[in-house]
């Protein structure tokens, strides 16, 4: 069996990566360790390593790992941790895939955002993009066996973050929803599990490519979006628009940003995506069990007491 560290473990995309490949689905190919300080119950079969990055030293080194998914980089030092604790244990290791961001493409590039086009800072994402960029760069020149994958917005269960979440609680309360004068403004998604899919191809195919950028093929206005969220809930939308003068992530969880990502590329490793319809229905049914454990903002307050 191969060995395979996944970094973090407990929340969204390490932990869906993680129940993944330890799923039964891998129980004779590979055994799961995960990498987290122990502050979140952990998934099923898998091995705890209890540390922090910065306090690892070479704890790593033992293990023998043959394949690093590292989900939860966002500077240099994060990947340097990593690499510095497999110590020589790491001309062992066969792949490491590094979880980036397109927030790593500036803004001012020509759509769609290539894998071959200059990274630099955008002023959207500001130092994540930077430092996600940074992370990328150190991996490629001391590790030569990389992986980079760059989604766009990710979703489906145990996603923490209030995006889609927010519009389900908006069905469910049968308000109104205050959306952006820019309505056919588009956006590119991600399903988790889809993510995975891409991860397990990159361990069964071994690319030449080096760099995926990873999403749908198909992009989605704002307005779909919020009418396939009410429509999962089983709700009727009605929209009110918004003033652009109005800051929009005030009462909306995404940037006024349009862009997309060729990812063409992607094809080699999955032909075709999972619906959004499909993925939201699955994220739905998660979050109504699952309230608590997504990180909630005030659009509400915004809303009713400003729109």
């Amino acid at each position: 069996m191969k060995k395979i560290l996944v970094t973090g473990g407990t929340v969204f995309v390490s932990k869906i990566v993680a129940q993944y490949f330890a799923s039964n689905k891998f129980k004779n190919e590979y055994q799961v360790y995960v990498l987290n300080r122990n502050n979140h119950s952990q998934v099923e079969n898998v091995i705890l390593i209890n540390s922090s990055r910065e306090n690892l030293a070479n704890k790593l080194e033992e293990y023998k790992f043959d394949i690093v998914i590292d989900i939860t980089s966002y500077t240099k030092n994060d990947v340097k941790f990593i690499l510095d604790s497999l110590g020589n244990s790491k001309d062992l290791v066969e792949k490491y895939i590094l979880l980036s961001s397109s927030a790593v493409y500036p803004e001012t590039l020509d759509l769609p955002f290539m894998e071959s086009d200059k990274v630099g800072k955008n002023i959207f994402w500001n130092g994540y993009g930077l430092n996600k960029i940074e992370a990328e760069n150190y991996l490629q020149q001391n590790f030569s066996n990389y992986y980079i994958l760059r989604p766009p917005y990710l979703y489906g269960q145990e996603n923490n973050v209030y995006r889609e979440a927010f519009v389900f609680d908006c069905a469910e309360q049968k308000r109104k929803f205050y959306l952006p004068e820019n309505k056919e403004m588009k956006l590119q998604f991600f399903y988790i599990e889809d993510l995975c899919k891409v991860i397990e191809n990159i361990l069964i195919k071994n690319p030449k490519e080096k760099i995926f950028n990873v999403g749908n093929e198909v992009c989605i206005s704002i307005l779909d979006w919020v009418k396939l969220c009410y429509e999962v809930v089983g709700e009727k939308l009605e929209v009110i628009n918004v003033s652009k003068e109005i800051p929009q992530k005030n009462y909306f969880p995404f940037y006024a940003y349009e862009y997309y990502l060729d990812v063409t590329k992607q094809k080699s490793l999955l032909n075709k995506t999972t619906n959004l319809k499909i993925g939201l229905e699955k994220s739905y049914q998660w979050y109504k069990n699952n309230k608590d454990k997504v990180n909630r903002k005030n659009y509400f307050d915004f809303i009713d007491n400003e729109l």
